[in-house]
């Protein structure tokens, strides 16, 4: 029996083929875990509905299950839903996204609890990119985002290497050429406070002084 290989597909970044894309929802909705391209990193994704998939990920990316990861969702009105969004915030998240940022805030009761952290808080995305959109809007759901690479390693933003070093863990692979190797910026909004919590892509001047 010939070991477990992912499919791995090459996509437009600016027109993905609706093909593609129909295909890898296809394959979120059935549990499965796919690489696709964002805004700055290639990103490891499942349907957060999925216990299962999230937990696959985990062992994959041999990361501390305390360690919440972030999600991807389709507009403000969606990230609504998962997070409580004040004024204050909203008028941060409308100004910034889509962009590279990945913007923590108190979570909803829809938020899964694999995905908030102790303090009931989770990291949420929309980033600049159409493929990862395109995957939210067709499965209907958010799209668990980490970096394609397990902990501790260095991020993976070749293709060829992405599909040596995870093609037996996942399921599909959606790429489109070499991607920087700076993940997004993270920044809490709790409490109305603007925190930086991680330097990466985008210009955190704004963020840097107050608001």
């Amino acid at each position: 029996m010939k070991p477990h290989r992912a499919t791995r597909l090459s996509i437009h970044p600016d027109n993905p083929q609706g093909r593609h894309i129909a295909r890898a929802v296809e394959a979120l909705r059935n549990g499965g875990i796919v690489v696709y391209p964002t805004d700055t990193v290639y990103g490891l994704g499942c349907d957060i509905t999925h216990r299962d998939a999230i937990d696959r990920i985990i062992r994959l990316k041999g990361r501390d299950p305390k360690k919440p990861m972030s999600f991807i969702c389709a507009d403000l009105t969606h990230i609504s839903r998962y997070a409580a969004v004040s004024d204050f915030a909203y008028k941060i998240l409308k100004r910034y996204l889509p962009g590279p940022y990945t913007f923590v805030l108190p979570a909803s009761r829809e938020t899964p609890k694999a995905l908030q952290t102790t303090l009931r808080t989770v990291g949420i995305r929309i980033p600049a990119h159409p493929v990862p959109t395109a995957l939210v809007a067709g499965l209907g759901q958010p799209l668990l985002s980490t970096s394609a690479n397990r902990s501790n390693e260095q991020t993976i933003s070749e293709p060829e290497e992405l599909e040596s070093r995870l093609g037996h863990d996942v399921d599909l692979i959606l790429e489109c050429g070499a991607l920087p190797v700076l993940p997004s910026s993270v920044i809490s909004l709790v409490g109305d406070q603007v925190t930086v919590l991680r330097e990466g892509l985008g210009d955190l001047s704004p963020f840097l002084v107050p608001l």
